[in-house]
């Protein structure tokens, strides 16, 4: 179900406060990461970075692995078993749900900066190079002859924040009508093919299948197909709403307190704060929280009008039972066969 891969990594030196590095070293020297699949190029730069970090500092040299999927998928996982020392998941329900399970404090959201989330993203649309089907804003998604490509709600953080972002912009365009709000969810989805399973695996779909004439995608994700493109082949539409993408991070207390780990867990995350941590995040084409940093990559983070879940959904809590729970807005407005 999941892709797993060790990663083995180098970096420069660097120096995040409060942290006892005598104590570090004698800590056992692996990590496993539980992350969702669209931060694979970030946490291979980072982990590099982080191994030569660590071992500058404590002489030690550490192996971090990674466990990719869906956001809900890994979750899962950990809940049934998955020995993750931290978990970096696309949305907070994700590691609300392994609180639930007991294998994370409650307070998880406290321990770090900005509600534990390091980075963060938005949705964007990604179109072929000419952008052939003029696609400009959402209500063009549900005219004649558009194929839309979106991952599943239901094992994808990603997914739910695409259908979150669609429905404040119905609802505003509509002036707070919920009805009509719903339709144009409806009507969205009867142009979308196929539901991936993950955010990466829709990207995938889009840029190396040929499907789809528009990709609903997080920010990072369309800026690095343009990339890995080299800049040809893909252009990026910003739409004129969308929504704040808060990707959490949390150590897994009940791993950590049994492996040993929680010191060299807690610096791992931690370091995602610090300026050189930052902009690796920028690097790999999240939006960073140090505002030095973001005023760095100005040039690649256009302004854009959003809402956010907390805001404008009453928080994910609220937003998972009215839209993604079993017989919530997605079951109402999707097709039988999806």
């Amino acid at each position: 179900m999941m892709k797993r891969r060790t990663l083995l990594a180098t970096a420069p030196a660097l120096a995040p406060a409060l942290i006892s590095f005598r104590a570090l070293a004698a800590a056992p020297s692996d990590l496993l990461n539980a992350s969702y699949s669209p931060t694979g190029e970030l946490y291979k730069a980072y982990d590099t970075f982080f191994v030569r970090f660590w071992r500058g500092k404590t002489g030690t040299p550490v192996t971090i692995r990674v466990s990719n999927g869906g956001s809900g998928a890994e979750a899962r996982a950990v809940i049934e078993g998955l020995p993750a020392d931290v978990v970096t998941l696309a949305i907070a329900y994700d590691i609300d749900a392994i609180a639930r399970a007991g294998l994370i404090a409650r307070d998880w959201r406290s321990r770090l900066p900005d509600n534990s989330t390091p980075y963060t993203s938005t949705i964007v649309f990604l179109v072929r190079q000419g952008n052939p089907k003029q696609i400009r804003d959402w209500p063009d998604l549900i005219r004649p002859g558009v194929q839309v490509v979106t991952p599943n709600p239901k094992t994808s953080g990603g997914a739910r924040y695409n259908i979150l972002a669609a429905y404040a912009w119905a609802l505003k365009a509509n002036g707070g009508n919920a009805g009509k709000a719903k339709s144009y969810l409806a009507a969205l989805l009867k142009h979308v093919p196929v539901l991936d399973a993950s955010a990466r695996n829709a990207t995938l779909s889009f840029t190396q299948r040929g499907l789809g004439d528009v990709l609903i995608a997080w920010e990072n994700e369309a800026l690095l197909a343009i990339a890995e493109a080299r800049g040809k082949g893909f252009e990026v539409v910003m739409p004129s709403l969308s929504i704040l993408a808060e990707p959490p991070v949390a150590v897994v207390d009940k791993v950590v307190d049994r492996r040993g780990t929680r010191s060299l867990a807690e610096a791992y995350l931690r370091t995602l704060y610090s300026p050189d941590g930052q902009d690796l995040v920028a690097q790999n084409y999240y939006r960073p929280r140090l505002p030095s940093v973001l005023q760095k990559y100005a040039a690649r983070f256009k302004p854009i009008p959003m809402v956010s879940v907390d805001h404008d959904f009453g928080g994910w809590d609220a937003a998972q039972k009215k839209f993604f729970a079993d017989g919530g807005i997605f079951d109402q407005v999707s097709l039988p066969s999806q």
